[in-house]
């Protein structure tokens, strides 16, 4: 016995196995405990923890030599049967982490190595009636580990469930769809695979379908022998019969394949000498010119398909039942059409990660993370770097995501060796061929991926060119065929889907007339920790340059573990794991536990279904000019709601039907008159796109998107007044005045290791005042950077009334420096503030390089809900273009208004606390408050792998000057 062969057939369980289980962990236990299943032992064994690493593998060994010390999990149960004459017995086991062996009541059943696709085992011969034992045994390590070295966390164990379902001796082995769809109308082919009939030269089975109303029938096909010739005649006693063999016989094979003419007479003859299309115990069925609605993300129908394998006497043996969807994916050109259209891929990289559980995902949580990529206008997935559970794809299929179905091959620590090693070709085939036979009746599927990070070699054109035999249908891609060249790797990738590229790698790309393929980014906007600066650049081009096509955001969620469920989210080194790679895999625009990142914001407005297109001068007229982003939908699924902003916050709302523009097409509409009469001093008009119906994946009501046209801002105007110069402001409510600061708390991107240490070598983390003079009502402060560099401060500080102070501020940085990270003033009150009201970009955080959704207005929070709890701390919590910053709580109030509009942060930490804490929940609860005000802020970018902040939004400037005003009354 051993495992079965892979197909797309979902069978219902009869014995569903997930439970309790006995287990111990060699060699370090020896004695049975109970767990339940499914589960990764790594989650909860001290002995053996979860170990992450992003590149190395956790052992110094090389392919295809496996570690001595091996833990190795079994798990045991007991169940009891009671086998059915002429049914097959079936183990299903649908994910093992390592290497598994199946033994039933003592005897071998088969192995499996692939830890992400499902085992089957036909276990009929080994089962008895009455008590059963099945023992799964799972080795961590093997000579496949190395095809498994994703950047994630090395776990074991049993992460999918295991059930044992049972099949008449004749059955369904398989069945395969076709969908296609073109010029409105569906064509369906089904290839229905048996098992228990490819024997028999005559077959009196049949298969039968039903979908759409309509019936199909076809026989199963016999097993049919090769022609052969009759060997030569022997026997002379007798004149022999003629077999009326045409003249010329052996030319007919040849002229048949050349396509040259051949006498009608002779066509059976010509067909007779090539062996049949169908494959034994199989039947092909067909149906054309069907009327049914077309498969998108944006219009996810599905229709529901009947197959029945139909006896000779006329019985249905066995049935399946699937969801199929009718469209076509092709490559034309440099664009990738869905039904004929170019659509935009919106999408994200993802891994199974439940913090609690490890890889262990339920379906509740799939389908929490899938509705709230929907509510964010996600509409492509990249399942990185493996197949995900079927259920998955399932639910892709019904919420409306294309996804891309990556092969579990990652050899990422011997990316030069692998796919060269023909030891390992047999595997590089039989994981790609297993994910294509599992998944290839998935609507939503559209891509294949032949795995992540392996190099390039033979092995994946091998794995390619079966791919493209058995299912020519759907476009592949790997990135490491055009790592080195985008103009390259044909054999392997029918897309340019490159890591990280810089923009002016993707301008010059776009224009280059050599270039033949869409380019779809298999990763980019890699979001660790505040990071996904540039988004909006990306999308700029995307939508404006030919052959550029969108891409995938490195990643969905971060992958912290939480397995003892107190909110301690662990990352690499947080459980002993030596070596690691630390807080790289804390990438996600998602936290652990699904809480939207500011990021995630930024992209649900790119994303956005509507896009304003129309500016100030129209909206004062009474119209606003929108455009619908969609490729297949109109904008019936959507209501807009229209609110003023204005200083003392949103007035007006009023809630329209979107208007009947069809996709791709621009529509206007009338602003009403009442919204009209609020504009003469608002900030902005803002457009809040919501769903109009309930859904799966949304209440109707549910906001998907915001959009703002901005009028001219009237800025504040500070008084002219003179006074006695300060070098620093006193008063009861600032524990520490306002003093420069041209550091914050580094982010991971500040860290990349291609900026050189840039910002430390500035030393602007330490301003040591060395001088402070005050001549003619102005107070210069020289101050010594770490490493000796001389930083001039002159600032006037002019009196108004008790408490009320107007400053004018002059920074000078030293030329050594060319790029820095911020500047502006700091201070900290006292504590017994909390509420922050400010007047500027909201409502969420937003950098110079990561707001194009962010919202001008006036917005509210507490103090404590301004910061974003990165796991491992760094700068948070910024808010861009403020012109007016007040705080209030029991201590008193606290005003800042500023001529010009500064970028704000509203912290309970210092920056000194961000730096020292290696992780969130370490910082100790706080109620001070630290105010920051920068005239100048340098964006997040996504240096630590791509693209740094564009030079627009760094800091190259040598000196910096602007003024605020400060009032500060101890009455609330």
């Amino acid at each position: 016995m051993k495992r079965l062969p892979m197909g797309a057939l979902r069978r219902t369980p009869d014995i569903v196995l997930d439970g309790t289980w006995e287990f111990r962990l060699l060699p370090y236990e020896q004695e049975w405990k109970s767990v339940e299943v499914p589960e990764l032992w790594t989650m909860r064994e001290k002995a053996d923890p979860p170990h992450y690493l992003n590149v190395a593998m956790p052992f110094d060994e090389v392919p295809p030599a496996v570690p001595e010390h091996n833990p190795t999990g079994v798990y045991r149960r007991t169940v009891e049967l009671t086998p059915q004459p002429g049914r097959r017995t079936i183990l299903h086991v649908g994910a093992a982490e390592g290497h598994l062996s199946v033994t039933v009541n003592g005897h071998p059943v088969g192995t499996s190595t692939d830890s992400h696709l499902a085992a089957e085992f036909d276990i009929t011969d080994a089962v008895i009636a009455g008590s059963n034992t099945i023992e799964l045994q799972i080795a961590k390590w093997s000579a496949v580990t190395y095809l498994e070295d994703q950047d994630h966390w090395w776990q074991a164990g049993l992460s999918r469930s295991v059930f044992l379902y049972t099949v008449p001796e004749v059955h369904l082995r398989d069945v395969a769809v076709v969908a296609d769809y073109e010029a409105g109308r569906g064509s369906l082919k089904v290839t229905v695979a048996t098992a228990g009939l490819d024997h028999l030269h005559e077959v009196a089975w049949s298969a039968r379908i039903e979908v759409l109303g309509r019936t199909e029938t076809r026989g199963i096909s016999p097993r049919v022998v090769e022609p052969a010739f009759a060997p030569p005649l022997t026997d002379r006693s007798k004149r022999p019969k003629p077999l009326g063999l045409p003249d010329g016989l052996m030319d007919l094979l040849s002229l048949r394949a050349a396509g040259a003419p051949i006498a009608e007479e002779l066509r059976p003859a010509a067909d007779g000498m090539m062996p049949p299309r169908e494959k034994a115990g199989t039947a092909v069925l067909t149906l054309d010119a069907l009327e049914v609605a077309p498969w998108t993300a944006e219009t996810p129908h599905l229709e529901e398909l009947l197959v029945e394998l139909v006896s000779p006497a006329g019985e249905t043996v066995d049935t399946a039942r699937l969801r199929i969807g009718f469209r076509r994916v092709r490559i034309e050109g440099r664009d990738l059409l869905v039904n004929g259209e170019r659509v935009l891929i919106q999408g994200v990289n993802r891994h199974d990660v439940d913090p609690r559980t490890g890889r262990v995902i339920s379906r509740e949580l799939m389908l929490a993370e899938l509705s709230l990529l929907k509510r964010f206008n996600v509409n492509a997935i990249r399942t990185s770097h493996y197949p995900n559970d079927p259920v998955f794809l399932d639910l892709c299929d019904e919420i409306g995501f294309y996804v891309v179905d990556e092969a579990d091959i990652e050899g990422h620590a011997f990316t030069t060796t692998l796919a060269h090693d023909p030891r390992y070709l047999p595997e590089f085939v039989e994981r790609v061929s297993r994910m294509v036979l599992r998944d290839r009746n998935h609507p939503s599927l559209i891509i294949w991926s032949l795995g992540n990070e392996t190099g390039y070699g033979p092995s994946h054109d091998t794995a390619a060119a079966w791919v493209r035999a058995v299912d020519p249908t759907r476009p592949l891609h790997y990135e490491g065929a055009i790592a080195r060249d985008w103009h390259a790797g044909h054999a392997a990738s029918d897309l340019v889907c490159p890591m990280y590229p810089s923009f002016e790698a993707l301008t010059a790309f776009s224009a280059d007339p050599r270039a033949d393929r869409p380019v779809i980014l298999c990763e980019y906007a890699y979001s660790q920790g505040n990071s996904t600066g540039g988004l909006a650049e990306y999308w700029r081009l995307f939508e404006n340059l030919p052959g550029l096509q969108g891409g995938f955001i490195w990643e969905f969620k971060d992958h912290a573990l939480d397995p003892d469920g107190d909110g301690r989210y662990r990352y690499g080194g947080d459980f002993g794991d030596e070596p690691n790679d630390g807080v790289t895999l804390l990438n996600g625009v998602v936290f652990p536990d699904l809480t939207p990142k500011p990021a995630l914001y930024e992209a649900r407005g790119l994303f956005s279904p509507i896009r304003i297109t129309s500016g100030a001068e129209e909206a004062q007229a009474g119209t606003l000019r929108l455009r619908n982003r969609q490729t297949f939908a109109d904008l019936g699924a959507y209501d807009l709601r229209l609110q003023v902003e204005t200083e003392d916050g949103p007035v007006g709302a009023v809630t329209l039907p979107a208007p009947p523009a069809a996709p791709g097409a621009e529509a206007i509409i009338d602003v009403p008159d009442s919204i009209r009469a609020l504009l003469g001093t608002a900030l902005a008009l803002t457009v809040s796109v919501r769903t109009r119906r309930d859904a799966v994946w949304a209440p109707a009501g549910t906001e998907v998107s915001a959009h703002q046209v901005t009028f001219p801002r009237r800025l504040p105007r500070l008084p002219r007044d003179t006074g006695t110069a300060h070098a620093e402001v006193r008063h009861p409510l600032l524990r520490r005045g306002p003093q420069l600061c041209l550091w914050r708390a580094l982010t991971d991107n500040d860290q990349s290791f291609a900026l050189d240490n840039r910002f430390v070598r500035s030393g602007f983390f330490q301003l040591t005042p060395i001088d402070v003079r005050a001549d003619a009502g102005t107070a210069t402060i020289r101050y010594r950077a770490a490493f000796g560099d001389e930083v001039v401060h002159t600032r006037t500080v002019t009196v108004l009334d008790q408490g009320d102070y107007l400053l004018a501020e002059h920074v000078t940085l030293p030329d050594a420096v060319g790029d820095g990270l911020r500047v502006g003033m700091e201070f900290e009150l006292v504590d017994g503030f909390e509420q922050a009201r400010w007047v500027g970009l909201g409502p969420w955080e937003n950098y110079p390089d990561r707001r194009a959704s962010a919202l001008l207005g006036a917005w509210e929070s507490p103090i404590g809900d301004l910061a974003v709890p990165y796991l491992k701390p760094q700068e948070n919590g910024g808010r861009g273009e403020v012109t007016e910053l007040r705080l209030s709580g029991p201590a008193g109030t606290v005003r800042t208004v500023h001529a010009t509009p500064l970028h704000m942060t509203v912290s309970r930490y210092a920056i000194s606390e961000l730096e020292a804490a290696a992780h969130w929940w370490e910082l100790r609860p706080s109620r001070k408050t630290v105010v920051h005000l920068d005239i100048a802020h340098r964006g997040v970018g996504t240096g630590l792998l791509g693209p740094d902040t564009l030079p627009a939004y760094r800091l190259p400037r040598r000196e910096y000057a602007w003024q605020w005003r400060l009032t500060l009354s101890e009455e609330d």
